[in-house]
C-alpha cells in the first residue's frame, strides 16, 4: 500500500523520534509474544509423538486412553505415568514403576522386547496461569523451575504475567477504541452544530460525569456476575466523556473557517464536512489524550482487580498479583514483578503515543 506524502512525512517524523520508535518495537515484540502465550507457558505439551502419530495437546483435547491409559478424562501430561506411556508406546507396566520402565526403555527394550520410542515437546514454561504446582511452601522464591517464583496459591508468577499482560492490553485497546468512537462522535456533533444541541449534550455529560462508576460496577456485577465483556462495556460507558471537551473545542473553532463555509455553500453534506475537512485537524488534540485513556484503562482494570471488583477470579490478572504482593510482604518477588511489569508497560505506551502525537502535529519536525 502506497502512503500519501502527508502520511510519509508523519512516518518520518515518528521514526526520527528514537524513543518512540524503539518503544514501538519493544512493545510489539512483548505484546506479540504474549499473543502466543499458550505456546510459551502451558501445562500441556505443544507436540506429542505417540506410536508414530503426532498429537497437539495445546490445541486439542486428548483423553488418557489415547496414550494407552485407563481414563477418558484429559491426560495429565505432567504425571510421570502418562509420560512413561507416551515414551514407551503404552506399556501397562508404567503404572507400577514409571521410572524403572523408562530407564529400561531408554535402551530400546523392556523385558527383552522392543519398545516404541515417543517424545514430548514442552513449552519453555511448562505451567499455565492456573497450574497449581506442588512446591512446598507458597509463595516460593524464584528458582530454576519458576523464574519469578510462585504466588500464594503455588501458581507460576511469570506465566500469570504473560497471560495477564495480554489480557490487560487487549482490554485497554478495546476500551480506548470504544471510548474514542463514542467521544469523538459526541464532541463532533456538539461542536459542529452548536446551539441547543451543544447545550443539551453538555447537560447530559455533566449528569453522566457525576455518576459514581464504582457503585454502578458493583451493582451490575452483583446482578449479572463478573465478566470481561461486561467490564469493557462499563468502562466505555464511563470513559467516552474524556474526549468530548477537546473534540468539541476543535470543531467549534474550525466550523467557521473559510474552507468549511465554502464547502457548506457548495452544498457539501454536513457529514462529509465533519469527517473529511474538520476531523483530521482535530486529531492532533485527540491524540494528546489517547495515552491517558489507554494507560488509565490498564490502571483502572488493575485497580478494580486489586479491590476485588474486576475480572473473574478464573482469569489472570496483574491487579490480583499486586494484591498478593500487598498481602505477602515476606515475598518481595511478587511486588517487584508487579511493579516492573506496570512500569515498563505503561512507559512504553506513553512513549509510543507521544511519538504519534508529535508525528501528527504539523508544527513539529524531527531531524
Amino acid at each position: 500500500m502506497r502512503l500519501s506524502p502527508l502520511n510519509r512525512r508523519r512516518w518520518r517524523n515518528f521514526r526520527a523520534n528514537r524513543r518512540a520508535y524503539w518503544s514501538l518495537w519493544i512493545f510489539a515484540v512483548v505484546f506479540g509474544l504474549s499473543l502466543f502465550a499458550e505456546l510459551l507457558a502451558n501445562d500441556r505439551p505443544i507436540v506429542v509423538s505417540y506410536r508414530g502419530a503426532l498429537h497437539f495437546p495445546v490445541f486439542r483435547f486428548y483423553p488418557e486412553t489415547t496414550f494407552g491409559g485407563d481414563f477418558k478424562t484429559e491426560a495429565i501430561y505432567a504425571d510421570p505415568a502418562v509420560q512413561c506411556l507416551i515414551r514407551t508406546g503404552g506399556l501397562e507396566a508404567c503404572w507400577d514403576d514409571p521410572a524403572t520402565v523408562e530407564a529400561e526403555a531408554a535402551g530400546g527394550s523392556f523385558d527383552g522386547k522392543p519398545v516404541e520410542q515417543g517424545w514430548i515437546l514442552w513449552p519453555p514454561i511448562p505451567y499455565s496461569y492456573a497450574t497449581i504446582n506442588n512446591v512446598g511452601t507458597a509463595p516460593s522464591a524464584p528458582d530454576a523451575k519458576h523464574w519469578l517464583g510462585t504466588d500464594d496459591t503455588s501458581r507460576d508468577v511469570l506465566a500469570r504475567i504473560i497471560y495477564g499482560l495480554r489480557l490487560s492490553v487487549v482490554f485497554a485497546i478495546l476500551v480506548t477504541l470504544g471510548s474514542s468512537v463514542v467521544g469523538i462522535a459526541a464532541g463532533a456533533v456538539q461542536g459542529y452544530f452548536g446551539g441547543r444541541t451543544d447545550l443539551i449534550f453538555q447537560r447530559v455529560i455533566e449528569i453522566w460525569g457525576g455518576t459514581p462508576s464504582l457503585y454502578i460496577i458493583i451493582i451490575l456485577f452483583a446482578i449479572l456476575g463478573r465478566s470481561f465483556w461486561l467490564l469493557v462495556v462499563i468502562s466505555v460507558l464511563f470513559g467516552w466523556p474524556a474526549l468530548v471537551g477537546v473534540v468539541r473545542a476543535e470543531f467549534l473553532r474550525a466550523r467557521n473557517f473559510e474552507y468549511v463555509r465554502a464547502a457548506r455553500a457548495l452544498g457539501v453534506r454536513d457529514r462529509v464536512i465533519m469527517l473529511r475537512h474538520i476531523l483530521p485537524n482535530a486529531m492532533v488534540a485527540t491524540l494528546t489524550l489517547l495515552p491517558f485513556i489507554i494507560t488509565g484503562a490498564i490502571g483502572g482494570l488493575a485497580g478494580l482487580d486489586f479491590l476485588g471488583y474486576g475480572l473473574p477470579s478464573s482469569l489472570p490478572s496483574l491487579g490480583e498479583l499486586t494484591l498478593q504482593a500487598k498481602q505477602n510482604l515476606q515475598a518481595p518477588w511478587l511486588g517487584f514483578s508487579a511493579f516492573f511489569t506496570f512500569a515498563i508497560l505503561l512507559s512504553l505506551l506513553v512513549f509510543i503515543f507521544e511519538g504519534v502525537r508529535d508525528a501528527f502535529d504539523p508544527r513539529k519536525t524531527f531531524r
